[in-house]
């Protein structure tokens, strides 16, 4: 199926808007948090670290950072692989399907969860995140290699976690692209949201001043923040491109899909992503 780049970039950033919140519940809700406790993890993140990496197998902490890019030197190997020393990687995986699964039953309520609509956005979604060359995308090809469940609610979310994957993967690619690093990207990411000053943003706030100085050193350098830690025109333009690309790199899965069917999934994903929305995903 061939569409316009214009048009499939578009596609892909209408439907990262109505899948991102069906991810979210991993991270937002109670359930997929008290299923990974119930394991033995000890702490939020030892969960994340474990349930997010096990897909790629029992991988060294070098290799979580790098797939995961954003994180801090050091934050992997906090987890990993301590996190699956007494807890299966396997196992992980399970809880967090579990607990997001369940999240979203209680947030849709019955009728939704149940709803032919439901079944229909969880098999186009699956078409889709199933239908992506693997190639360069490290995090989806670990997810693809994982079963896809036959419980519509946890195949919504397992697919709709797939393609955020996917579409992390080009994110990332964006990123080296542009030389951006993974703190870098925090600080373009604060900056665009108003945040100021950017080293306040809370997934960097808690960095030692002297790399966060660092960082925003070398964004000065290249002209992308100001003085006063600002964007410049040449920064707010490279965050543009960056944004751009993303959303041009996502669009292989959709291709699987004819515009009939793009149609559909939208229309079906309105009102579940709708309620997840009102419920900021919790």
């Amino acid at each position: 199926m061939v569409r316009s780049d214009m048009a499939t970039a578009r596609t892909a950033r209408r439907m990262f808007e109505l899948l991102e919140p069906i991810c979210l519940v991993t991270f937002f809700a109670d359930e997929c948090n008290e299923e990974l406790a119930a394991l033995g993890h000890r702490t939020y993140w030892d969960g994340y670290f474990a349930s997010r990496a096990a897909p790629l197998g029992r991988v060294a902490a070098q290799v979580v950072h790098a797939a995961f890019y954003s994180f801090a030197d050091g934050e992997a190997a906090r987890h990993i692989p301590s996190a699956w020393e007494t807890i299966p990687p396997e196992a992980s995986v399970a809880a967090r399907e579990r607990g997001s699964a369940a999240s979203i039953r209680r947030i849709l309520g019955d009728d939704l969860a149940r709803s032919p609509g439901l079944v229909r956005a969880a098999d186009l979604t699956t078409k889709a995140a199933t239908s992506a060359p693997t190639e360069g995308r490290v995090m989806y090809a670990g997810m693809r290699t994982l079963p896809v469940p036959a419980d519509p609610v946890a195949r919504l979310w397992h697919s709709a976690t797939m393609l955020r994957e996917h579409r992390g993967d080009g994110h990332v690619a964006a990123l080296v692209c542009h030389r951006i690093g993974g703190t870098g990207s925090h600080v373009l990411s604060a900056l665009e949201m108003g945040i100021h000053p950017p080293e306040s943003f809370g997934r960097i706030h808690h960095l030692p001043k002297k790399r966060l100085a660092e960082v925003m050193g070398g964004l000065r350098e290249r002209g992308l923040v100001d003085a006063d830690g600002r964007f410049t025109d040449a920064g707010r333009e490279t965050k543009r491109r960056i944004e751009e690309l993303t959303d041009e790199l996502a669009t292989p899965p959709y291709d699987a899909l004819s515009p009939a069917e793009l149609d559909e999934l939208v229309a079906e994903l309105e009102p579940i992503t709708a309620k997840l929305v009102a419920s900021g995903s919790r």
